[in-house]
């Protein structure tokens, strides 16, 4: 076994060990990738200001996001098919999540279901909501999570219609895969993966089949799913997700002033600063550009969070230094999950974590609620 320190090490031994097509769903954007790699590039230039001969002592990253304690300003993404990037993998990353203390969210498109993570797990966690023509398929799953106690819903808005991912057409993406000859040979190569695979009976969509109407098998699924995202969503349509929900409400795919400022008006409890980890809108500005604009005009009214290109602790604290009171990893997660499962999950937040305190310490701060962007060289930083 490598040594493991830092999530580059964890996403080589993920790309080793997953079957090509799941490797290439998550580590991948959409048309030329430029958002995508803006995402974790842009917070490179930021720079950090060392002090010394300060007490270090006694540190802490606690924090709040939406009222939840958390170990630190960071929750779990929400990922679709990460039951397939490890067997049962919603699940497992779910409990790491639990131990270690931070959110997690359940996305829509996962293979493991709602339920399954009710029963897997002791604290409450969160679940990601696509906006659907199906009101009532939508119905009856807030209805699921108010029965699994999910302690907030984060409702996604920049997937009216999808970006296309030129890989995931190249490797004809289903799930489970398709027997073809390349699929095949790929999959000879992952025997960790075939086996765990075989000892389960969650590989497909969880959530979908058996629970919405026309759902039986993935054929139907995959019609269903391009029919289904609702190109007519509204800030109306926000206000009824609302009222179903009647819970902590995150609004998802946030990368406009404008866009913020309705978000607020919409009554919502947060809003995450996200280009969909640069799998939808390729030319977009990255999260973590886009973040001190959206805190400007609206982080006195509402929570703001931001997802996409954070690799490092280094970069959580970046962007609470810059505003984001939470931060989001998915691609990191699933590195973890597929390089060695839930022992990956808890090392990719253990590097996060350690990061995250040290280099608090070496900016001269002890708990986090007291870093702003004076610990960010002037002129380095956007906004």
């Amino acid at each position: 076994m490598p040594v493991i320190t830092n999530i580059e090490d964890l996403r080589a031994l993920a790309e080793k060990r997953v079957p090509r097509m799941f490797y290439d769903y998550a580590d991948s954007g959409s048309w030329t990738e430029s958002t995508y790699r803006a995402n974790e590039s842009d917070f490179q230039p930021i720079k950090l200001r060392q002090r010394v001969a300060v007490n270090m002592e006694n540190r802490t990253t606690a924090v709040q996001m939406v009222g939840i304690d958390t170990k630190m300003p960071v929750a779990i993404a929400p990922v679709g098919l990460t039951g397939m990037q490890h067997a049962d993998g919603e699940m497992h990353a779910a409990r790491a999540a639990q131990k270690f203390g931070i959110p997690f969210t359940l996305s829509t498109m996962s293979i493991c279901s709602i339920e399954d993570i009710a029963g897997y797990t002791k604290s409450p966690f969160w679940f990601q909501l696509y906006m659907m023509r199906d009101r009532d398929a939508m119905a009856r799953m807030i209805e699921r999570c108010k029965a699994a106690h999910c302690s907030a819903l984060v409702l996604t808005l920049d997937l009216q219609v999808i970006g296309q991912r030129h890989k995931d057409l190249k490797n004809g993406l289903t799930a489970p895969p398709r027997p073809t000859l390349k699929n095949i040979v790929n999959l000879m190569t992952k025997p960790r993966w075939c086996l765990g695979m075989a000892a389960t009976k969650r590989r497909s969509f969880g959530n979908l089949v058996g629970h919405v109407k026309g759902v039986s098998d993935m054929s139907s699924l995959a019609a269903w799913t391009n029919e289904q995202f609702d190109p007519r969503l509204s800030w109306p349509d926000v206000e009824w997700v609302k009222r179903q929900w009647g819970g902590k409400l995150i609004l998802k795919g946030i990368m406009d002033v404008e866009d913020a400022k309705l978000a607020v008006e919409s009554g919502a409890d947060a809003i995450i600063v996200s280009n969909h980890g640069g799998r939808q809108l390729d030319g977009a500005d990255s999260s973590i550009r886009a973040l001190p604009a959206i805190v400007e005009a609206v982080g006195k009214h509402i929570e703001v969070h931001v997802d996409g290109g954070i690799r490092s602790g280094q970069d959580v604290l970046k962007a609470w230094a810059l505003g984001a009171r939470g931060t989001y990893i998915g691609r990191a997660m699933v590195y973890g999950l597929g390089a060695m499962g839930e022992a990956g999950v808890t090392k990719a937040l253990e590097i996060i974590h350690k990061e995250l305190d040290v280099t608090m310490a070496f900016c001269g701060h002890t708990n986090i609620r007291n870093v702003d962007k004076s610990i960010l060289l002037p002129g380095s930083f956007p906004g």
